[in-house]
């Protein structure tokens, strides 16, 4: 027997720790959550530097993990939530250490993936399920939560805050420019081979500048791999003079950068998803991973898309063949995308730049 989801909940609770651009795609179930109940109360628990993002979201109480405290984090928890039982929580991340999180928390039934969607055993977890939702991208799949709770109204909203502090810093940066936003670099991650190269990224920027006059900033973390990034980028520009902020702005100020650019162009990373959010004009950068599960998801048709080309090339085989979301773990693979693929891309958004979607059209739709 099936554990019944509330009809009218009170008091909810979703746990969903990373990533950057996860967290921007969950954001819309959110609101239709909040859509279908007005007076229901959100308990978020998220990472740290997701929250400091997301943080001001209207309506939503975050509760911080710092995955950094392992154990002695998750029992602080605990301890902050023993009083509260929620009418339901949705388990909305495939990993142990979010389950493992989950069990010290009291809620009345526990919805989590289904069973194909599910990873590290998440359904041990989980009294419920999702119905199977084969080859959905990650919106659908957290849009999916919303539905299941009966939710119809499945309108994209994100409406993320932006504090007048990150309005102030991102202007300073602009200084009265027309802005193309370049964040270069995706996670560091053990063979997460999802960066392009230094010199198409200043051929973009150089032909960014000429037929479009847009002066390119780029972005990013402080990392030692992304500051050799945005160096070896410098130097290979010549007439037009990009500017370097890496390592160099807040979240709340990248988004703020991102909202008032005229473009983003990254790879699949956390700016792609915050530039879909603030609906900002996006090329994605995609090769190692699939954009049909993992791209801007309002600006699809303008992500550049060797992923086919990269499966066929390293894998052997035809995306269809393979496991929905797999990763194509090759260093090269990037190095499909041609310098024409991405000015062709930039230049087709700068013409018309349309969503696909748009905040009145629900998803899946």
């Amino acid at each position: 027997m099936k554990h019944p989801l509330p009809a009218h909940p009170a008091h909810l609770c979703i746990l969903r720790l990373s990533a950057l651009g996860d967290v921007c795609n969950l954001v819309p179930a959110v609101r239709a959550l909040q859509r279908q109940w007005p007076q229901v109360r959100i308990t978020w628990i998220i990472g740290r530097g997701e929250h400091s993002l997301l943080t001001g979201l209207s309506g939503v109480e975050f509760v911080v993990y710092d995955k950094d405290t392992g154990l002695a984090g998750m029992r602080r928890i605990w301890r902050e939530l023993r009083d509260v039982r929620f009418d339901a929580l949705l388990h909305m991340q495939q990993s142990i250490r979010a389950s493992m999180l989950s069990l010290g928390l009291h809620a009345n039934v526990r919805l989590g993936f289904d069973q194909a969607r599910a990873k590290d055993w998440q359904t041990l977890f989980t009294q419920r399920q999702l119905d199977p939702h084969p080859r959905a991208h990650v919106l659908e799949s957290f849009m999916d939560f919303a539905r299941a709770m009966g939710v119809e109204d499945t309108r994209l909203e994100w409406d993320i805050p932006l504090p007048a502090e990150a309005v102030a810093e991102a202007e300073q940066w602009i200084d009265g420019r027309r802005v193309l936003v370049i964040s270069p670099c995706a996670n560091p991650r053990l063979r997460n081979f999802r960066n392009w190269s230094a010199a198409g990224y200043a051929a973009v920027i150089e032909h960014a500048w000429a037929q479009h006059g847009l002066t390119t900033l780029l972005t990013g973390g402080g990392s030692a791999q992304e500051r050799e990034m945005g160096a070896e980028i410098l130097r290979h520009c010549s007439t037009a003079e990009p500017v370097d902020a890496i390592g160099a702005t807040s979240l709340k100020g990248l988004l703020a950068l991102i909202d008032r650019a005229a473009a983003v162009i990254a790879p699949d990373s956390g700016p792609v998803h915050m530039a879909n959010a603030m609906g900002t004009p996006v090329v994605g950068l995609y090769a190692t991973t699939n954009p049909e599960r993992a791209a801007p998801y309002c600006w699809r048709q303008h992500v550049v898309n060797r992923y086919p080309d990269a499966v066929s090339t390293y894998m052997h085989k035809s995306p269809e063949a393979i496991v929905w979301g797999s990763r194509v773990r090759h260093a090269d693979a990037m190095s499909l995308i041609t310098f024409e693929d991405v000015i062709g891309a930039l230049d087709r958004l700068m013409d018309a730049p349309e969503p696909l979607d748009d905040a009145r059209q629900e998803a899946g739709s």
